[in-house]
Parts: structure tokens; C-alpha cells; sequence
């Protein structure tokens, strides 16, 4: 862990940005390496978050957040897919997505499914979130596209 001051300590919103990233990062791993989920998260808190490496410290995160995603599109993975393939369109089912934006799809997913977080910060937030990982292309768009679609379905009157 880096020893940084706790006055310095980012905002709420800003440890939540930075779980969610980090959520994403490992649902890739989980997928890309066939990883399971406790050595990926394992992973990601004595190594990745708030971790001193070569390049100096990485961001802090709220780790509670970030393991919630994880473990939650564990657990509801197969209807967050489920919701994903409805938002999508039918020549392209979700195992055709870029594998990036199918760890987008599943992390929004489980914020999605347990409503921790209004439907519009979800969205909001991994639109954003996309523009990081692909800032010259439209995927942003679609993902906004793809989660609204999601958040209808998951919850009927969660952008009203």
C-alpha cells in the first residue's frame, strides 16, 4: 500500500470511478487469463490498487465497491448476459464483443441488477469509463446504447 496523506485522500465519487475501473481491468484478467475470481481480486488488492510500483503509486480505490462488482457478476452473470444479448444487436450476441466491452457490459450489469446505484450514474459512469479504454472510437456510444437498453429490461422504472 502507498503511504499517502489522508488529507490527500480523493473524493467518494472518485474512489468509486477508480473501483470501477479497476472491476473491469479484472473481469478482463478473470476471462483473458481463465482466472478465478478470488486470485483475480487477490490480485488486484496487494498488487494493483493503491500499490507502489515502478511508475510510483497507483490509484486509490473503494475496495468494498470493487470486490461488490466482481463477486456480483459472478453470481448474476449469466442474467446480466442475458440482458446484454437483448441490448445488443442479434448478429452480434455477446461472446462477439470485444472482451473489453463485454467486462464494461458485465460490471455496469451487476450495478444494474443489485440497484445499488441509480441506473443513471451506472450509465454515466461506464460511459465515461469507455471513453478511457477507447478514446478514438464510437464505442462509448454504444455502450450508452447497450446499457440503457440493459437498464430497461433489468429495471423497468429505473430512468424515469
Amino acid at each position: 500500500m502507498s503511504e499517502q496523506d489522508p488529507a490527500k485522500r480523493p473524493d467518494r465519487r472518485t474512489l468509486s470511478s477508480a473501483a470501477r475501473m479497476y472491476a473491469v481491468q479484472a473481469l478482463f484478467q478473470m476471462e483473458a487469463a481463465g482466472q478465478s475470481a478470488d486470485r483475480v481480486t487477490r490480485e488486484f488488492q496487494n498488487y494493483r490498487i493503491d500499490f507502489d510500483d515502478r511508475d510510483g503509486p497507483t490509484d486509490q480505490a473503494d475496495e468494498a465497491l470493487f470486490m461488490r462488482i466482481v463477486d456480483d457478476v459472478v453470481m448474476w452473470q449469466s442474467r446480466i448476459d442475458q440482458a446484454t444479448d437483448r441490448g445488443l444487436v442479434a448478429k452480434w450476441p455477446i461472446d462477439r464483443i470485444d472482451p473489453v466491452l463485454r467486462a464494461v457490459f458485465r460490471a455496469a450489469g451487476a450495478e444494474l441488477v443489485t440497484e445499488r446505484a441509480p441506473a443513471k450514474v451506472v450509465i454515466s459512469e461506464y460511459v465515461r469509463l469507455t471513453q478511457a479504454f477507447f478514446p478514438e472510437g464510437r464505442e462509448a456510444r454504444f455502450v450508452n446504447a447497450v446499457l440503457d437498453h440493459m437498464a430497461r429490461d433489468l429495471k423497468p422504472d429505473s430512468l424515469d
